[in-house]
């Protein structure tokens, strides 16, 4: 009883300092671990500013050339270390900047903090100068934002932001903090955030779920594993790995899911999707079991959805359910974090080999290499191909480098082609698709991982709306490889105004300017290759370089990707030419 009554009273004591709210917001990033931020300064933020300049010893600020690019620069950050990527703003446009960086990151579930500055809270309401309402307008693109007007409403604010932009299924959070809150001064204390009511990050799993999904994957015939990203955002690589080979299940992968297993694990058959390989999207109208683990069933995975798998039992394993039956009906849901489900199916099922139906997809292979992949990996043309030089960094890096691509063209061609030994490897903006991802998002991930080879690659097309991001690359002296794919078009819009418009080439052309010349502007080493016994011994140099380098290779005017499967169509539609 007295031992009780001890527990009763006693109070955890909090140390407490009288500081700024602007010191406060520096401390508390300090506290959950940030040693690096992206951003850039005006008047509404400039009291933090002040603050991170006393405090350089223990946080680094990057200074980007614009916000879009602080926030892609902490996308890529989280995408590769799996930790929260934070980016900070001014007021006004300095905020409405970041909205296409969040937008990205609550689509491709990736943690990030913003931080955005505030005009004083007396103003709020009165169109004051570089006044927006930033809450309302990031509302539909993040997990949770709020306004700070209060000093002390500070701490708890942000420790709510990074526990759940890091925690379930992990997106963007957003913080407003007026001016008159971070001047003002308070009794500063920080205690982690554990726990919100009546918010659930992981569901319960059904009982049952487990074993009714191992029945049916044991009586399968025909079983096919399409996985997402869930499996890297939820660390379970070797989960997942284990319970394929057991099992001995062909697995599909959406360009977010790539590099959970290594490319060339003999049960990986390549990507699903619109540009993905032929066997697992031909075969996928053809399983009898699909488990999808880790992915949302977006509209450029399945294609026309009446016709998606009809004629399989579908489990899905599913952190949030708000996923589950959206688009594709579940026979059987498993919701729960994916190691901790995975782990648990693995005694569960049988050991499997699934020899002939393994066949299949080595057939179908074969028909895609024959029309597709060997023209893309060793032309006979004349121009160039964007696979060749693929192809040259797989032999350069053996496979160990982070791929960080811009969206277009290219984009499908790195996710096809790229190998990849090591998970979180494959950095790309998937489900918003945002051009301009690249080059910013390649200098976070190589800031998270500077023992790691980054190389960014884009078309000439998405290279230029965040171009200004060399400028970064140089100040912060970060060793990126910038490849520029460039065939003097918007590629991807000019394939299907091929396919689709009888070659109307409505605004489509580029006329570039010297990529070289620019590069050199930022004193990074520059090179352009426009001819095929150039290209091995420049990507062997830029990927021997030390320092961050930029190579330009010329490639075909009009060349296509390959497969496709044009919008609305079936997945067994899918072109090969």
């Amino acid at each position: 009883m007295e031992t009780q009554t001890i527990k009763n009273t006693e109070k955890a004591t909090k140390t407490t300092e009288n500081i700024s709210g602007s010191e406060a917001i520096v401390k508390c990033l300090i506290e959950e671990g940030v040693k690096i931020l992206y951003g850039y300064p005006g008047g509404a933020i400039m009291p933090v500013y002040d603050e991170l300049y006393k405090y350089q010893d223990k946080i680094h600020h990057v200074l980007t050339r614009h916000e879009q690019g602080a926030t892609h620069s902490a996308q890529g950050y989280a995408r590769i270390s799996g930790e929260v990527g934070v980016a900070i703003a001014t007021s006004g446009p300095g905020a409405t900047n970041l909205i296409t960086g969040i937008a990205d990151a609550q689509i491709d579930s990736t943690p990030m903090v913003c931080i955005t500055g505030q005009v004083f809270s007396h103003l709020l309401g009165s169109d004051a100068f570089q006044e927006t309402d930033i809450v309302g307008i990031s509302t539909p693109v993040t997990k949770w934002n709020c306004q700070v007007t209060k000093a002390e409403d500070i701490p708890k604010a942000i420790a709510k932001a990074f526990y759940i932009a890091r925690s379930g299924r992990p997106g963007p959070v957003l913080i407003d903090i007026t001016k008159d809150a971070q001047i003002e001064k308070f009794d500063f204390s920080y205690e982690k955030c554990t726990k919100v009511r009546s918010y659930s990050p992981v569901p319960k799993t059904v009982k049952g779920s487990l074993e009714a999904a191992a029945k049916l994957i044991n009586e399968a015939k025909k079983p096919l594993v399409v996985w997402g990203q869930g499996v890297i955002l939820g660390k379970a690589e070797e989960a997942f790995k284990a319970v394929i080979e057991k099992a001995g299940i062909p697995a599909a992968w959406t360009i977010l899911g790539a590099s959970a297993i290594p490319t060339k694990h003999p049960l990986n058959v390549g990507m699903v999707g619109m540009h993905g390989n032929y066997a697992p999207n031909k075969l996928t109208n053809e399983c009898d079991v699909l488990i999808a683990i880790g992915m949302r069933f977006d509209d450029r995975v399945t294609g026309k959805l009446d016709e998606y798998a009809t004629q399989a039992k579908v489990i899905h394993f599913e952190i949030d359910p708000a996923e589950v039956n959206k688009n594709v009906k579940a026979d059987i849901a498993v919701l729960g974090d994916a190691k901790t489900t995975l782990e648990a199916i693995l005694p569960l099922i049988n050991s499997n080999s699934h020899i002939e139906w393994h066949q299949k997809f080595k057939d179908l292979y074969a028909i895609e290499y024959e029309k597709v992949i060997k023209d893309d990996l060793h032309p006979t043309k004349e121009g160039l191909t964007m696979g060749e030089v693929l192809k040259e960094i797989n032999i350069q890096s053996k496979g160990n480098a982070a791929i960080v691509s811009d969206v277009g063209q290219h984009q499908m061609i790195a996710c096809r082609y790229a190998e990849f030994n090591k998970t979180k490897s494959n950095i790309t903006s998937g489900g918003l698709g945002t051009m301009g991802f690249g080059l910013p998002a390649a200098i976070g991930a190589k800031m998270a991982a500077p023992d790691r080879e980054v190389v960014s690659i884009s078309g000439d097309g998405g290279y230029q709306m965040t171009i200004q991001e060399l400028g970064t690359i140089f100040q912060q002296k970060a060793a990126v490889k910038v490849v520029v794919l460039n065939n003097d078009f918007l590629g991807m819009v000019r394939q299907w105004q091929q396919l689709f418009f009888e070659k109307r080439y409505a605004s489509t052309e580029m006329i570039n300017p010297n990529f070289v010349a620019i590069a050199e502007g930022y004193y990074i080493k520059a090179r352009k290759v426009t001819k095929r016994e150039d290209l091995a011994e420049a990507v062997k140099e830029m990927m021997e370089s030390k320092e961050a380098y930029f190579l330009e290779v010329c490639v075909e005017k009009e060349g296509n990707v390959f497969p496709m499967i044009p919008t609305g169509a079936s997945v067994s539609d899918v072109r090969l030419e």
